[in-house]
């Protein structure tokens, strides 16, 4: 198979039921371009594994990774972006909230980039559709985070988000360093791009996230992620060839 795109990573645990579903709609939404699925397995203890494997059997543009035990979504991402063939990766949430049919939104400004300057576009979601003491939650801390670290954003929670994969790797990384992906791209020196995302009701499964565990954890994030930035490289160096 020719080198594709574009990569899709979708960090998955515990998401049986949504795999199916989603992956076709990638697979429909993404028809424009060569890409491929990297489907990360995060230690789920359900049906996860094998749905995937169905469909990696019947499309060879889905790949699966396993992790052996739940690791994270930082992680799960981490590790499809660096199996990722494409120089453009793309992710979103193994939930279903996240609709594939926003993919292109994401994918396509960096593909038609022309200074090679853009490392991210993330996306920020319009009409959540969470409870809503999971959007007050959100909605504070993406308030304080904006303070801080002046980033620009007012949704990093979205798990929709396109960049270049050697931006992205060159990142430090983190447990939850998803979350700050457009405040970690502007300290290498690279521009963030945003575009507004819809968003859809969870089908199935069950949340694994429960809004004080999500707290206490971001603000040791919080303080690690301005420390970075403080601590940032200021100077790039450029090459000088002697006179022949």
């Amino acid at each position: 198979m020719s080198a594709p795109q574009v990569s899709v990573v979708i960090p998955m645990m515990n998401e049986a039921e949504n795999v199916a579903p989603l992956i076709g709609r990638i697979v429909a939404a993404c028809g424009d371009v060569a890409f491929e699925v990297v489907a990360v397995n995060d230690g789920s203890t359900d049906g996860t594994g094998e749905e995937l494997l169905k469909l990696a059997r019947a499309d060879g543009r889905v790949r699966v990774l396993q992790h052996p035990r739940p690791a994270g979504q930082s992680a799960a991402v981490h590790s499809g972006v660096k199996a990722a063939r494409a120089p453009i990766c793309v992710t979103l949430d193994g939930d279903g909230q996240n609709p594939p049919e926003e993919l292109p939104n994401l994918y396509g400004p960096l593909m038609a980039d022309t200074t090679g300057r853009l490392g991210l576009v993330a996306g920020q979601r319009v009409d959540r559709q969470d409870t809503a003491s999971k959007r007050w939650a959100s909605k504070a801390a993406n308030g304080l985070r904006a303070r801080i670290l002046k980033d620009g954003t007012r949704d990093t929670g979205c798990g929709l988000k396109g960049f270049r994969r050697d931006a992205f790797l060159g990142l430090p990384f983190f447990n939850h360093m998803h979350r700050y992906l457009p405040a970690l791209m502007r300290r290498d020196g690279w521009e963030v791009a945003h575009v507004d995302v819809t968003h859809a009701e969870r089908a199935a499964g069950k949340s694994k996230y429960n809004n004080l565990g999500r707290a206490l954890v971001g603000i040791y994030d919080l303080i690690g992620v301005a420390w970075l930035i403080r601590r940032r490289k200021t100077e790039a160096p450029t090459e000088v060839t002697p006179d022949v």
